[in-house]
């Protein structure tokens, strides 16, 4: 019934009375309030065996005292703090990467939808809309080639192939529009142009998927993964803002030709600072250091491992330490 249920207890305010633990009273005499200089208690006592943290996870490391008072307790692990983070300069390459990538990006979707829709009526508002609709499905398919081949080819190749398609997309875009000059487009100029949206959809969907994995490997081990992710999602929402506002500057002010030049100019900046500056991030491991037990052996030499029904193949697994 609910008048019989202890909310006191089941609140942890106070000790069931068949609890094997010490009473109340206990826990309040040894308990010592944080900041507070105690003696240290005694082995055994319950103030021993739980430590109490008085200092915040989020240590912005200002100061000398910041690296013995954010040792750790207990021996439990401690993050980095965010000054350690921002000091690792593949990190700081990275984040420029990633926001000049999104500076000469962001802009060109919008450019070869108003190339199309000049002129062109109702069809050009369709074939707008036709230049979403082929980068995003070309972007899934991407995505997974990424995720499937990233581990085993390593990051920084397939990062490169896509920051290398911006300068040859728009590259491809100038010169369609110097062959185009001031006529009528074609249905086949339309067509041609409408298919550089593959390369977009390639970028596009590379990228997204390479630089949360290239941030992933960068903040391995600092515990601040979060706010790594963070700082290079910034960059790039920060770079595609600017982007529109450059990118619809250069078509009213030099024409659609030479704004198309000019980006294909500004995105072989990011490739190339990928290239040279940029190390490989992914962790190698040899495989003679990583352990393989066989099926046999695990059953074997754990008993109380899992005694499920595998059917198959023999199998190797890897030992998890």
């Amino acid at each position: 019934k609910p008048e019989d249920i202890d909310h006191d207890a089941a609140r942890g305010l106070k000790s069931e009375a068949n609890s094997d633990e010490k009473p109340a009273s206990s826990v309040k005499d040894s308990y010592v309030p944080p900041g507070e200089n105690a003696v240290p208690a005694a082995p055994g006592s319950v103030a021993s065996k739980k430590q109490l943290k008085n200092k915040p996870s989020f240590v912005f490391g200002f100061g000398a005292g910041d690296a013995s008072e954010s040792g750790n307790v207990g021996g439990s692990p401690k993050a980095d703090t965010p000054l350690q983070v921002l000091r690792d300069p593949i990190l700081l390459i990275f984040i420029l990467v990633c926001f000049l990538f999104h500076l000469s990006n962001g802009t060109v979707l919008p450019l070869v939808m108003q190339t199309l829709a000049i002129g062109n009526g109702g069809v050009g508002i369709l074939m707008s809309g036709m230049c979403i609709s082929v980068a995003q499905v070309v972007m899934v398919m991407a995505a997974k080639i990424c995720g499937t081949y990233s581990g085993r080819y390593g990051r920084k190749w397939l990062f490169l192939i896509g920051l290398a398609i911006v300068p040859i997309r728009c590259a491809i875009l100038g010169g369609l529009l110097m062959l185009r000059g001031d006529g009528d487009a074609s249905f086949w100029w339309q067509a041609v142009t409408l298919s550089t949206q593959i390369l977009d959809g390639v970028g596009a969907g590379t990228f997204g998927t390479m630089y949360i994995l290239v941030t992933s490997d960068i903040s391995g081990g600092t515990g601040r993964f979060g706010m790594t992710l963070g700082l290079t999602t910034a960059a790039m929402s920060i770079g595609g803002t600017v982007s529109g506002y450059l990118g619809q500057a250069l078509a009213e002010d030099h024409g659609y030709l030479n704004a198309f030049w000019i980006l294909c100019g500004m995105s072989i900046i990011p490739a190339a600072l990928y290239f040279f500056c940029m190390p490989e991030t992914l962790s190698t491991t040899k495989e003679d250091n990583i352990s393989s037990i066989k099926e046999e052996d695990e059953h074997h030499d754990h008993h109380d491992s899992y005694k499920g029904d595998v059917s198959g193949p023999e199998k190797n697994y890897v030992e998890m330490v």
